[in-house]
């Protein structure tokens, strides 16, 4: 019982403070506030609040949820807590699907069309499938975590890799793909955001109801097959629930690295739950670590902005820092 008190008590807290960083959000820009002040008299400030600071923050939300949501099932699948989309090849694989299809069909990463964002999701998708599908393979199954690691390692420098020579053999698509890279925020549009959204609810209702097999996991497989749980099929689901949450990310904000894997260690750390809830509190504790971070990487060198991919992969490694300097203290741990 108190495990849900707890719980609930962190996800309102969530929700509160993502309400305080969206209205942050929502004044933050070159305008400054004097566009809030004025969007309901001033038709050029009401198209900079709801054209592009609502739906940019929103966005940048709904994409931190995808991240923190994958992470939290990279992890229980895979019984690992480094594991996150980037350490399993399928952030990689996303952005390969991405590059090749603003190659073949010369869509722009930051077309604001339905079918174009629907068309990038999709790509990026299928990338992430293929990255994941491929450490799998070289791993040789989620039994040997060094193995994992070191396969989801090679697959992600490989397509990194595979990326690179798309962009070469398709120049005209380089600039686009140098912000795709770095990881941006500032071309989520609203169909951006209604993607988004449908992915994370679809994502985050399967992932939470096969939170029983996940809890089953924690314990060992041998207990889990003790239990007759169905792993086989789970695992699948799990892997497409994991590539469609990264892709949809990816498709819309590019490479934005370390929420994935620092969301379900600070739930953790507050909160002892089951997987059920920790796939939705990571989902909603990545929304406010990315939101946070667009709002930072808006007003730091304002007027002018640093990619949010950037920010997060300083504070990130800096995180990780953090952690690996607790866990060599005595009763520290991950």
């Amino acid at each position: 019982m108190n495990g849900r008190l707890h719980s609930l008590w962190l996800g309102t807290a969530l929700l509160v403070a993502a309400a305080i960083v969206l209205l942050l959000g929502a004044g933050i820009g070159s305008t400054g506030f004097d566009s809030v002040l004025r969007a309901h008299e001033d038709p050029v400030a009401w198209q900079i609040l709801w054209d592009i600071r609502l739906p940019r923050t929103l966005g940048a939300w709904m994409a931190g949820g995808l991240l923190g949501l994958a992470g939290a099932v990279a992890q229980g699948l895979f019984r690992n807590p480094l594991a996150d989309p980037y350490l399993l090849g399928s952030a990689s694989g996303a952005a390969l699907g991405v590059a090749l299809a603003l190659a073949l069909f010369g869509a722009s990463p930051f077309a604001t069309q339905w079918l174009v964002r629907l068309g990038l999701t999709g790509a990026a998708f299928a990338g992430a499938v293929l990255g994941v599908m491929l450490t799998l393979v070289l791993a040789k199954g989620v039994q040997h975590t060094l193995r994992l690691l070191l396969a989801g390692v090679i697959v992600g420098v490989v397509l990194g890799a595979a990326r690179d020579l798309v962009t070469i053999a398709a120049p005209e698509v380089l600039q686009a793909m140098q912000g795709f890279t770095l990881g941006s925020t500032g071309f989520v549009g609203w169909p951006a955001c209604g993607v988004m959204a449908a992915m994370l609810l679809g994502a985050a209702l399967v992932a939470a109801s096969t939170g029983r097999v996940l809890d089953g996991l924690a314990l060992g497989e041998s207990t889990a097959l003790s239990l007759g749980l169905p792993l086989g099929l789970v695992r699948a689901v799990l892997v497409a629930v994991l590539a469609l949450a990264t892709g949809a990310a990816v498709a819309q904000t590019g490479l934005i690295a370390f929420v994935g894997l620092a969301a379900p260690h600070l739930v953790r750390s507050i909160v002892k739950t089951t997987h059920a809830r920790l796939v939705l509190l990571s989902a909603g504790m990545g929304g406010l670590l990315l939101m946070a971070a667009d709002v930072l990487a808006r007003w730091v060198i304002a007027p002018q902005e640093l990619p949010v991919g950037v920010l997060t992969a300083v504070l990130g490694g800096s995180y990780l820092l953090w952690l690996m300097h607790r866990r060599r203290r005595p009763g520290g741990g991950l």
